[in-house]
């Protein structure tokens, strides 16, 4: 058991001062005045001083087994190690595939989340990658969801991008439907998780397929909308129609046609679109490539598990108050992907917990339980950290 006494609470609303009692892997009271334990119970106390505790972060979109392998084999990322996540302030990560969902498989990114399971993090997965079909493990989307328990849905399915199987209107739809009938019978999400390229047809697919289908719009869940600033104007207007967009904490350059992170959260926020509506992940373990004119790569980074935490720091250090950017880190993607106990910090929910420092950094992180990062250093590490190469953070 933990007592975590003088935390400044954001759930992610603010709640003030309050003390925090955690029993196994759940938080289970939380209160203002320090409750009276018995003294036979092995409780570790923590005194936060007053530091503001919020959720722990969900990231949406990380690739749990490495991505790239766009400029040959050389070129393929490695699995992004536990503590490149929870010294980032991650406590729960969503796997997708990539370009790459040939080589690797479905079966692996849920072999993988299960590994990070049992190290201590939250993770699930989506179902398939870029191409149509979609690379699953039982040879259906709706099965998939249905039966496999890591899998929540279907992404990151391309679209607007030379490297995508270029879908059809038709293909998606069927696919969408799957997703939202195999998250009906399971009580999952069922979501298609879309990867958004700078192609000029932007979001159109999205825009025909609610027009012509009876699917919610919250089965359809653009990332990387901040790529460019047309796409992030589309991505406005998509979510009055239902959808829910992610921003991806991505490296921006002076002068570029895009949006960090920070940046289009803050815009999304000052149009006066629904809150509730944006979300932002990382791209973690995923290649970030530059193409020249003839498609061939030009440029290459990876992208870094702690950039949401990053972005929120970045926030911080702006001004934004933290109750209203929080959301789209942690209550946000926790809707929409339906996980009921991650994202708030309440009785019942996971002790999925980070402790911010005066200037809005990573300072501790609790999950599951357990502190994996203490003054902002892992104190819990994956099975193979320091033996083999690890994605950096």
């Amino acid at each position: 058991m933990h007592l975590l006494r003088n935390a400044e609470l954001y759930d992610p609303a603010p709640r003030g001062p309050n003390h925090l009692l955690v029993a196994g892997k759940t938080l289970v009271w939380v209160g203002r005045d320090v409750p009276a334990l018995d003294r036979s119970l092995d409780v570790q106390e923590t005194d936060l001083e007053g530091r503001r505790v919020i959720p722990g972060l969900i990231d949406g979109h990380v690739h749990l087994t490495g991505g790239g392998g766009e400029a040959g084999p050389e070129t393929r990322v490695p699995p992004v190690a536990l503590s490149r996540l929870t010294t980032g302030g991650v406590t729960t990560a969503i796997g997708v595939l990539g370009t790459d969902d040939a080589v690797r498989t479905t079966a692996e990114l849920v072999t993988v989340a299960r590994g990070l399971v049992a190290e201590g993090l939250s993770a699930w997965c989506h179902t398939g990658g870029y191409h149509v079909p979609p690379t699953t493990v039982t040879g259906s989307v709706r099965l998939d969801i249905a039966l496999i328990d890591r899998i929540l849905g279907v992404g990151e399915l391309a679209i607007s991008d030379h490297r995508s199987s270029q879908p059809t209107l038709e293909e998606l739809l069927r696919i969408a439907g799957d997703a939202h009938v195999g998250g009906l019978m399971s009580g999952k999400a069922g979501i298609v998780h879309l990867h958004v390229g700078d192609g000029p047809r932007g979001l159109e697919l999205i825009r025909q397929a609610l027009a012509t289908s009876e699917l919610p719009a919250t089965v359809f869940n653009p990332t990387h909308v901040n790529r460019t600033r047309a796409l992030f104007d589309e991505a406005l207007a998509l979510s009055d129609l239902g959808c829910v967009v992610d921003l991806t904490a991505f490296p921006v350059r002076e002068g570029e046609d895009a949006w960090s992170a920070d940046e289009a959260l803050v815009r999304y926020l000052d149009a006066g679109k629904h809150p509730s509506r944006v979300t932002v992940s990382s791209d973690g373990g995923g290649c970030l490539p530059v193409f020249d004119a003839e498609g061939r790569i030009a440029a290459m980074d990876v992208g870094r598990p702690s950039a949401i935490g990053d972005t929120l720091t970045r926030l911080l250090g702006s001004g934004h108050p933290l109750e209203r950017v929080l959301p789209a880190f942690t209550a946000n993607p926790a809707r929409l992907l339906r996980l009921e106990r991650k994202g708030r910090l309440a009785p019942g929910a996971d002790a999925d917990l980070v402790v911010l420092d005066a200037r809005g950094g990573i300072a501790d992180v609790m999950a599951r339980g357990r502190w994996h990062v203490r003054g902002g250093r892992a104190v819990v590490m994956g099975m193979f950290e320091g033996t083999v190469h690890a994605v950096s953070s």
